[in-house]
């Protein structure tokens, strides 16, 4: 069994992101960049159903600019076993990536698709649906438990209520919360022996995909600032405030 495991680079979640001066997106120049958490927890997923005898081979797919190969070794350090970049500088958007992954599941006939919920940068969450929507496969969001026998697998899913256990025929899509599991430290023998893993390189148009932006940013500003708190006398005075300041009441 063949599982793709999708994963992006993005500002490390330890940084403090800063807005440019002129307004057009977030600051990355000589800022620490890794893998996305969420996909982090795809990958030790995928590995340890690996581990178990479930999974015959994991393939980490990246969609991005050429940095993104450190990001694929990281994958290959956890276990994957090789990793394929679509190489491009061209902003991608939530449905063009899905676009990417839906002609590499064409290319590869994984039979299971793990990737993060969302990305901590743009925080989308919404690859992992396009790209069920788009190869017509069957799809189980923010899973916390995943039990995969024979031709079909086992979802337990976070919901407002509660868990959801849904069952899938393979192959399906799977995208991963933070309950699902914790990564494994990755070890320096380990990462020396990711560098002699494959890592092949196609670009966007080789797939025949196009990748052009159809969302405009017009404008990126930081939260304003939150004005200091102040204590009240009694609750008519609050209430008082409430009604002629805030005016929420």
């Amino acid at each position: 069994m063949k599982v793709l495991v999708p994963v992006k680079r993005v500002v490390d979640y330890n940084v403090k992101v800063r807005v440019k001066s002129d307004n057009t997106g977030v600051d990355i120049a000589n800022v620490k960049m890794s893998m996305n958490p969420f996909d982090e927890i795809a990958v030790e997923e995928a590995v340890r159903l690996k581990e178990k005898g479930l999974v015959t081979e994991v393939i980490a797919v990246s969609c991005g600019v050429a940095q993104c190969q450190e990001t694929l070794r990281t994958a290959m350090a956890i276990g994957a076993d090789r990793a394929i970049l679509v190489e491009t500088d061209a902003e991608l958007q939530p449905l063009a990536v899905a676009k990417l992954l839906k002609a590499l599941v064409d290319k590869e006939q994984p039979q299971l698709i793990i990737l993060g919920k969302q990305a901590i940068d743009d925080d989308a969450n919404q690859t992992g649906q396009m790209l069920a929507a788009l190869a017509d496969l069957p799809q189980a969001t923010f899973a916390s438990k995943v039990e995969l026998a024979a031709d079909k697998v086992s979802v337990t899913r976070e919901v407002d209520g509660g868990l959801e256990t849904l069952q899938l025929s393979l192959p399906a899509v799977i995208t991963t919360d933070l309950r699902l599991n914790e990564p494994r430290y990755v070890t320096l023998p380990n990462i020396m022996k990711a560098k002699k893993k494959q890592l092949d390189t196609v670009k966007p148009e080789d797939l025949g995909v196009d990748v052009a932006p159809r969302l405009k940013t017009l404008k990126v500003t930081e939260p304003a600032k939150r004005g200091a708190g102040i204590k009240v006398a009694d609750v008519a005075a609050l209430v008082e405030k409430l009604k002629n300041e805030a005016k929420v009441i």
